[in-house]
């Protein structure tokens, strides 16, 4: 899977183990070694610069049939969480260019 920056109006709803409901919108979905990661921003969120991005692994049985997993190992948390910050900086550079 390559770095995928999807669309505007690109939505989930996370569902907690409480039972709240939180919808986000999708910032990136990304690979980090074999495994893929999806990054979302809730879109209540009132600062989007500041607010808290939500990071889970991708389990894919097919294209209907995703699954999110939490980060369980503080290792595996460093290298995506590296990784994604690199992306976004990749992302935020770029942009500055095409400005």
């Amino acid at each position: 899977m390559e770095k995928f920056i999807p669309a505007e109006d690109d939505t989930m709803t996370l569902t907690f183990d409480d039972g709240v409901e939180m919808e986000c919108a999708v910032v990136a979905v990304f690979p980090v070694g074999e495994k893929n990661y999806i990054a979302l921003l809730p879109l209540e969120a009132q600062d989007k610069e500041e607010a808290e991005v939500y990071i889970y692994r991708i389990i894919a049985d097919n294209e209907d049939d995703v699954q999110l997993e939490n980060i369980e190992s503080d290792e595996e948390w460093e290298i995506v969480a590296d990784a994604y910050d690199e992306f976004m900086d990749n992302e935020e550079f770029e942009e500055l260019f095409e400005d």
